[in-house]
């Protein structure tokens, strides 16, 4: 079929309210639609953040059973850095970007549905492992299944939300990252707290196994309900798509070769590169101390698992969620005020303003004192989660959204999730040699790390504010 030429159609008039209302893969006639219902869209948002907290939940219980999993699989600190970064980035990271395609073209709840059975069932069966390569694998899995959820979440937050209000709620969704963080401190720390003394435990069908084990059960498969609740969400219209004149005067959403995606994605390259590996220093350094905080607690100050569980959880569910959903409505308001490249100026805050709570916390030899200031370097960490992806679902043209966010996901979790837990373990191994001196490492790798990603996300400003007025070329 031949094609007469090619725009982004702004006008919905000629189009029933139920087209409107319908995916629009094959109608692009969207742009000037209204947005779906606030409250529905705070719906969806809250749906996607229950999915977010549930695979924090099954993500983050590994880091308050580091002791007892060493002392029954007989593993070091630098493979349990492996099982809690490395074993779920690796694939979390790299089967993202074929995702995030299909988040392009394909429904995006049905992608993140099946995200959520496939990381329950791998969560679950890390409580099988009797070895460190059954639970690597295990782990491996479960970054399988989570590599579904965010690139279809920020795609559906982008085309639910107007610009101004996308950070904001960018802001809540990825509130579920510490609100499952927070609860996995405080209901594991509950459940070893219940389960200390008992080695063994005998479960139906499974059998004997060792009490740590039993809490990736309980995780586990209750996330599959969660599944279920996805198909509750409506595809929303997908806005500001190029689109091509037919043979026939019918206009169809143009499909974008991946090809022309890394062109697009080159011609932003520093934009895209300052935002990611800026954003990615702030995560590497968030992760090492949400991985090795509980153990500095432990070795050093001699709290119980069950004590820094609901200490550090508490601290996730309030310092964190203020600074995610604080962090993502500061970029709306800069942007509002006049500020393009306000979502990265938050970020650059972020960054500098955490190097002295970094630093600090691992340094008092008061265990509340260090916890009083584990609350601020949390606020100023998370900061960041709404922000980012924000930030990059602004510059990038839609049909392009979900790859450029599995994109930004790979870099980030890479050198986030994959590097952080790594980083600091093997400063605690190699550097210091002494698993107590956890905290030297910790104020190591944060003294280091922010300074230079507030450096690097101070760099991309002004490119960022070049790729603004890039995607608005692309779709003219």
């Amino acid at each position: 079929m031949s094609v007469r030429s090619e725009s982004v159609v702004r006008s919905p008039a000629s189009k029933s309210s139920e087209d409107q209302e319908a995916p629009n893969q094959d109608n692009p006639a969207a742009e000037a639609a209204p947005y779906p219902n606030p409250v529905y869209a705070w719906y969806v948002v809250g749906v996607l953040m229950l999915a977010y907290t549930i695979s924090f939940i099954d993500r983050q219980i590994l880091n308050l059973l580091v002791g007892p999993i060493q002392r029954d699989l007989g593993i070091s600190d630098t493979e349990m850095s492996l099982l809690a970064g490395l074993a779920f980035a690796l694939f979390y990271t790299f089967l993202g970007l074929p995702i995030g395609r299909q988040v392009d073209k394909r429904s995006r709840r049905s992608i993140i549905a099946i995200g959520i059975v496939v990381w329950s069932i791998f969560t679950a069966a890390c409580g099988l492992a009797t070895k460190f390569w059954h639970l690597f694998l295990a782990r491996v899995g479960v970054g399988v299944g989570e590599a579904a959820l965010s690139p279809a979440a920020y795609s559906l937050v982008a085309d639910y939300f107007p610009p101004n209000r996308m950070g904001t709620a960018m802001g809540v969704y990825n509130m579920g990252i510490f609100v499952g963080s927070g609860l996995a401190y405080i209901f594991g720390g509950l459940v070893i707290g219940m389960v200390s003394g008992t080695e063994h435990m005998i479960l139906p069908v499974v059998g004997e196994v060792f009490a740590w084990q039993v809490v990736f059960f309980v995780v586990g498969l209750p996330g599959i309900l969660v599944a279920l609740l996805m198909y509750t969400v409506r595809e929303p219209i997908r806005r500001g798509l190029k689109a091509v004149r037919q043979a026939d005067g019918t206009m169809k959403a143009k499909d974008v070769p991946v090809r022309e995606v890394i062109a697009y994605i080159k011609g932003n390259a520093l934009a895209v590169l300052c935002h990611n590996i800026g954003f990615a220093l702030l995560a590497l350094v968030g992760y090492g101390v949400a991985t090795w905080l509980p153990s500095f607690f432990i070795r050093v100050h001699g709290w119980t698992p069950a004590e820094i569980g609901f200490s550090f959880g508490v601290v996730q569910l309030t310092a964190g969620v203020i600074g995610v959903i604080g962090g993502g409505w500061l970029g709306d308001v800069l942007k509002q005020r006049g500020y393009p490249d306000g979502r990265i100026r938050v970020g650059m805050m972020a960054a500098f303003l955490g190097v002295p709570f970094a630093v600090a916390m691992p340094m008092v030899s008061d265990g509340n004192l260090a916890l009083a200031i584990s609350i601020g370097s949390t606020l100023f960490f998370t900061m960041c989660f709404g922000a980012a992806p924000a930030a990059i679902a602004e510059i990038m043209p839609n049909q392009m959204r979900g790859q450029a966010s599995a994109v930004y996901l790979f870099i980030v979790n890479l050198i986030g999730l994959g590097l952080g837990p790594t980083a600091v373990a093997l400063a605690t191994d190699f550097i210091f040699g002494d698993k107590a001196m956890v905290g030297y490492s910790l104020a190591l790798i944060g003294g280091i790390a922010l300074p230079i990603s507030g450096l690097v996300l101070w760099l991309g400003c002004k490119p960022y504010r070049h790729s603004l007025e890039k995607v608005k070329a692309y779709t003219a």
